[in-house]
């Protein structure tokens, strides 16, 4: 098996991993601001044989793709290139390339159907079934929820997402009722669109779903809606690995 450098770019950060076959070995993030500075000395450390990529910012896929094939051969999925997936989706090419991979991902660890769960800048849900890609729900992330809050009013303080547990509804100050609404708004917002979700599935006469979640907000839920979750925190990088497999 190659040595696969599979890269997730985010708008905020990329996520790496290296892979053996669809193993994923070790893992970590860059600033995705700063990848054309960081990402020749992960290259140089890790020593891929190839690369599998993932982004969604078009300048920063412009910056990295010469740096990645300067060390081998280099699959960038997009849905034109997302060999086994399928679609049961209008307009395929407005799909998100993470999301291709999460569903690649889903479809290693559990097969269809099943609702992805990433939670990352953009809380995103999607849909895979038996057809393929589905289609799904973007939502704010746990972060643009509590910079919004501080961003938009004067007095309020800017929230670490790391620092929100679902606690007491009532808050006794400004800051534990930031967090009890970020808390109980997000899982909330997670809990309802799941539950919609499986009810048109049902509708359709697709009946339960693998649940999964992703991305660095899923630490954060509380633990009644955790238990509905399957945590899969490198299902990207499985699916880019997959995708490489498949090119």
């Amino acid at each position: 098996m190659a040595r696969l450098l599979c890269l997730d770019i985010g708008n905020t950060s990329a996520h790496w991993g290296l892979a053996d076959g669809i193993i994923v070995r070790e893992t970590g993030d860059l600033p995705t601001s700063d990848l054309e500075n960081l990402l020749p000395g992960l290259i140089s450390r890790l020593k891929p044989e190839g690369s599998s990529l993932a982004s969604v910012v078009p300048a920063a896929t412009s910056t990295v793709l010469p740096l990645l094939s300067a060390a081998g051969e280099v699959h960038h999925l997009r849905h034109d290139t997302a060999k086994g997936l399928g679609f049961d989706y209008p307009n395929p090419s407005e799909v998100g390339q993470d999301r291709l991979a999460n569903c690649i991902g889903a479809q290693m660890v559990c097969g269809a159907p099943a609702v992805i769960v990433d939670m990352g800048t953009a809380t995103t849900f999607d849909v895979l079934t038996t057809q393929g890609y589905a289609g799904g729900v973007i939502a704010p992330g746990l972060s643009v929820m509590t910079s919004y809050l501080h961003g938009r009013t004067a007095l309020l303080p800017l929230l670490d997402p790391a620092s929100i547990q679902a606690g007491s509804a009532i808050g006794k100050s400004t800051l534990d009722a930031m967090r009890a609404g970020c808390a109980l708004g997000f899982a909330g917002m997670i809990g309802h669109i799941l539950d919609a979700l499986i009810a048109e599935l049902a509708a359709q006469g697709v009946r339960n779903p693998t649940l999964l979640a992703t991305g660095g907000t899923a630490d954060f839920l509380p633990p009644e809606l955790s238990r509905r979750l399957r945590r899969e925190p490198n299902l990207t990088l499985i699916g880019l690995a997959e995708a490489w497999r498949r090119r």
